[in-house]
């Protein structure tokens, strides 16, 4: 999975607007963690919004970000209310991006699996206050790295210091490297390992403390997903499955493990490399790697269908979902795409321009990304995939800034 938002480039891994589990018994809620975003919670609703509005603003999109193919679905009150799609399927054939399509949906992957922790946390199976340690001895450690400091909150919130690792910076981000390792296995635990070779970025937030630094990490996801499974005896996709995907009839929605290849109609990625002239087809790729941190395959309609369950209340109790949405600031790389983000247990929260906030999370893999917006009641969702990345920072920039003034104007309008 990219990195999401490095200095030197854009780029989000899913998660970003952007993608679990309160405590129970006497673990304490941090201080920095309280904000649940009441001081402007009614937005004050503009003009309709149609639908040829929404193609209208795709189209746009498309010709000024340098897109291969984009795709939204809003939805309300559970429905599709409109739609648009604007490029191609396949560069060079004329076939237009496929509604309901299947895409990989990267770090959106880490709100699922935060859900399924406060799930966990709710049944009185584990605490956020738990260290890494009590559950995985031995496997945090090296390099400065101490699981006996970092809680399951750090990890799931990505205050945890563990160093952003990533496959690419061992295998170079080039189109030959790319090509190279594409159908490479890599165990989850590998990337895990890769990360406690380095220091940590920062010490562990301790509970309680007003001003976390914060680093987005999907090691800290990978170590979650490797949590539920020593609590649970199954794996987190396995637990997602039961406890997600199958009650709200999520039918699009699995994890693709070894799988190279995407399951019925689906969009190519395309990535346009550093130092390469020419497009290269990411569609085709083994990301067993990014495994709880960003392996999930979906669809719009699904991850709008569980981005409004999770918000309306339909999948944690509430002492759990206030819990998922206390936030924390985010580091300036993120603040630089995403104004004003704040990110709390697996799920970012952003500013309506018209008062009110969004939730959801984003994710980016390669060629592809996915962004999301619901209400804080589940009531509206969109949900916009798009294909095609170029190196270009200040292409990629003006890109994400038209995506996310989109999604604010669909969820500030008066009615659609």
């Amino acid at each position: 999975m990219d990195a999401p938002l490095r200095t030197t480039r854009l780029r989000l891994a899913a998660a970003a607007t952007a993608v679990a589990a309160l405590l129970v018994g006497t673990a304490a809620v941090p201080a920095a963690a309280a904000d649940h975003g009441t001081a402007r919670s009614t937005p004050t609703a503009r003009t309709a919004f149609t639908e040829k509005e929404l193609q209208r603003r795709v189209t746009r999109i498309l010709e000024d970000a340098g897109y291969t193919g984009i795709t939204v679905e809003v939805r309300e009150d559970g429905h599709r209310r409109m739609h648009a799609r604007a490029g191609e399927a396949k560069r060079n054939t004329g076939r237009p991006m496929p509604y309901g399509g299947s895409y990989r949906a990267a770090s959106t992957t880490k709100t699922f699996v935060a859900t399924v922790v406060l799930q966990l946390v709710a049944e009185g199976e584990l605490s956020l206050s738990d260290p890494v340690e009590k559950w995985l001895p031995g496997v945090v450690s090296g390099n400065g790295n101490d699981g006996s400091r970092i809680t399951i909150r750090n990890l799931l919130q990505h205050t945890s210091g563990i160093y952003r690792y990533d496959p690419t910076q061992e295998t170079g981000d080039t189109a030959d490297a790319f090509e190279q390792n594409r159908y490479r296995h890599l165990d989850p635990e590998d990337i895990v390992a890769g990360a406690m070779k380095h220091q940590p970025d920062f010490p562990p937030a301790a509970e309680g403390d007003p001003n976390p630094r914060w680093n987005y990490s999907n090691p800290g996801y990978l170590l979650a997903g490797m949590i539920i499974k020593k609590v649970t005896g199954r794996s987190w996709d396995e637990e997602v499955h039961d406890r997600i995907v199958r009650p709200l009839g999520l039918t699009g929605t699995y994890a693709s493990g070894d799988d190279p290849y995407l399951r019925g109609p689906h969009a190519h990625t395309y990535r346009l490399f550093p130092g390469s002239a020419e497009w290269t087809d990411t569609t085709v790729r083994n990301v067993n790697w990014a495994g709880s941190a960003g392996s999930l395959v979906s669809t719009d309609r699904d991850l709008g269908r569980f981005y409004s369950a999770l918000l309306g209340g339909r999948l944690l109790l509430p002492e759990q979902l206030a819990e998922m949405r206390r936030t924390v600031r985010v580091n300036a790389d993120y603040e630089m795409a995403f104004p004003r983000m704040r990110y709390g247990l697996g799920l970012a929260r952003q500013p309506l321009s018209c008062g009110g906030y969004r939730w959801g999370h984003g994710g980016d893999l390669a060629g592809g990304t996915v962004r999301t917006a619901t209400d804080a009641g589940g009531r509206r969702s969109v949900v916009v995939m798009t294909t095609g990345a170029t190196s270009d920072d200040d292409q990629l920039l003006t890109a994400e800034r038209a995506v996310q003034a989109l999604l604010d104007d669909v969820m500030c309008a008066r009615k659609l």
